[in-house]
């Protein structure tokens, strides 16, 4: 069942750029250590403030930092395998490696090919639940690497197993190749819990933005073809229509890390070509007829964020179908929050208090 891969091959970035994403990475990680009225002071003591919503002071901290240098946005390169490797070399500066009981590679039969994906086990984890997790990236980038403190921090106090998959690509693969490797590794899942120790009445979906848009389209399908349901459908600031035209898309399109030039990036290189649209309920939740008779919801979006607005949309559209949903809103955040936990300030109480929500629920199943 189980057998180690290599590491996949990533573009090394030379130039600029890469030494900044390195600076970059590096500064994250010293953000905590700087007193909150430090940063006030080198902020000239500004806040943000829009549509009622205060800035966290860390996040707009890091903000004036990551703009100043030209790292401002989540594709830092047009260039596909160069933006994938700037991601990486950002996240991998400040990675925080939290211990969990044991993290193992896997193979998983897709139907392209194999699946690389990652289990990571808690402490006492014998019949703890199973989080099928995707990573975000506009369905361009992200991987395994880029994802991996997020995985360990939900595993360790979420208590939960989770199993990271790493879907296949756009431009490469267009749309919808990352929804059929999300739904065969969701049915994998179910069928090989109990060999990696998870309860297999309680394996739930998740992930964050592109990555939550699978986890929304997991359960349709799920439902849909008879397979049983999540447990619980985990959706950090999902993409819920790819082609949505909301007041948060405008109001944050630039200067709050995902810019309106990424979203676009996104949608040509996944959707341009591919078999289906932007307006497709095959890659678009929000557009779906019927919602009902989904899996329970935890929705968590950001203030701060272009796909506020949908989240909220498809939070209120899935409630109205009757299906139970537990939205929170995290008015001091940005896109990306959940990465963005080890830099302190409202990231990291937001993490917490989604992986505790996250727990309750599981446990009433």
């Amino acid at each position: 069942m189980t057998s180690s891969l290599p590491v996949q091959a990533v573009r090394t970035p030379s130039g600029r750029k890469a030494r900044l994403a390195k600076i970059g990475g590096t500064t994250l990680r010293a953000l905590p250590h700087i007193p909150h009225s430090v940063k006030r002071l080198l902020l000239g003591g500004r806040s943000v403030v829009i549509d009622g919503n205060t800035l966290d002071t860390t996040l707009q901290f890091m903000l004036f930092g990551q703009n100043a240098m030209g790292l401002g946005s989540l594709i830092l390169d047009p260039d596909v395998p160069t933006a994938r490797a700037l991601l990486r070399k950002l996240t991998d500066a400040f990675r925080q490696d939290l211990p969990v009981a044991s993290v193992t590679n896997l193979v998983i039969p897709g139907p392209a090919g194999a699946i690389r994906a990652r289990h990571y086990r808690p402490v006492d984890g014998d019949d703890a639940p199973l989080l099928v997790f995707f990573h975000g990236g506009a369905m361009v980038v992200g991987d395994l690497e880029t994802h991996d403190d997020v995985c360990r921090r939900i595993c360790r106090d979420g208590g939960v197993h989770v199993l990271s998959v790493d879907y296949r690509l756009a431009p490469e693969h267009k749309a919808p190749a990352s929804v059929d490797d999300a739904f065969v590794a969701f049915t994998w899942a179910l069928d090989h819990a109990a060999e990696l120790g998870a309860d297999s009445r309680r394996v739930a979906v998740g992930g964050d933005s592109a990555g939550a848009n699978l986890a929304a389209l997991v359960s349709l399908r799920a439902r849909d073809q008879d397979v049983q349901l999540p447990a619980v459908q985990l959706l950090f600031y999902p993409v819920t229509a790819w082609n949505a035209q909301t007041r948060s898309r405008t109001l944050f399109g630039e200067g709050f890390f995902l810019t309106g030039g990424d979203l676009k990036f996104g949608v040509e290189k996944y959707l341009g070509g591919a078999d289906v649209d932007a307006d497709d309920p095959w890659v678009s939740p929000l557009l779906a007829d019927d919602l009902s008779g989904l899996p329970p919801a935890l929705v968590l979006t950001a203030g701060f964020d272009p796909l506020r607005d949908e989240g909220r949309q498809y939070a209120e559209a899935l409630r109205a179908a009757g299906v139970p949903v537990d939205h929170r809103e995290f008015g001091s955040l940005i896109h990306g929050f959940v990465n963005f936990f080890p830099v302190g300030g409202d990231s990291e109480a937001a993490v917490a208090e989604s992986i505790s929500a996250l727990r309750a629920h599981l446990a009433r199943m």
